[in-house]
């Protein structure tokens, strides 16, 4: 299944990260673009949601000097414009491989693509890891652990579906039952021709 592929290279690209632990260490993908496709557009995608999983820790601090801020919510939005990309990256990579599949007659699309749902699916590794190391951390109280717990249960069963429902998508592609169609995210905000305020309108 693709998502056994998908679940165990986010937690590689996780438990990597949290080796060095900073959103200044240096990325290495340890897999090939051609001959690992799928899987460099994996590690990749989930290596730009984990690092800014941790900007939108850092600029929560209260303490937070204000240029500071202003430069890390740069670094965001940059973050943000890349996972998006990465998202149609893995959309190319899907439409490539379904490209010589007919969709049946009474094919139907989905409200989402492939990759959109591999982004949530990414998300959610990073909420499991870090919602269990809560339910493990020294100094929390017993009812803090157990709430988390009871959040990590969660998190596991939504995966799991998650994950199924993801492999029944790509399933129904593969089989003509749906059929995938790719918008591409136009975003205005980093336009300089679509926001006002950066064309020099007040």
């Amino acid at each position: 299944m693709f998502t056994n592929t998908a679940n165990t290279i986010f937690k590689e690209v996780i438990d990597t990260y949290h080796v060095i632990d900073s959103v200044d260490q240096k990325f290495s993908n340890p897999y090939d673009s051609k001959s690992q496709a799928i899987e460099h557009l994996l590690y990749r995608k989930c290596w730009i949601d984990t690092v800014q999983w941790h900007y939108e820790d850092i600029i929560r601090d209260p303490q937070i000097d204000p240029v500071a801020a202003l430069k890390l919510k740069r670094q965001i939005d940059a973050s943000n414009q890349d996972r998006t990309d990465m998202v149609e990256y893995i959309d190319s990579y899907f439409l490539e491989k379904y490209n010589d599949v007919s969709p049946k007659n009474n094919a139907t699309i989905n409200t989402e693509s492939p990759a959109w749902g591999v982004d949530r699916l990414s998300i959610l590794a990073l909420k499991v890891y870090h919602m269990h190391e809560e339910t493990v951390r020294q100094g929390a109280s017993d009812a803090h652990k157990a709430a988390c717990q009871a959040k990590l249960n969660i998190l596991l069963e939504q995966r799991v579906d998650l994950s199924t429902a993801i492999d029944t998508l790509l399933n129904d592609i593969e089989n003509g039952d749906k059929y995938m169609k790719v918008y591409k995210q136009m975003k205005m905000y980093n336009d300089d021709e679509l926001n006002p305020v950066l064309r020099g309108e007040k």
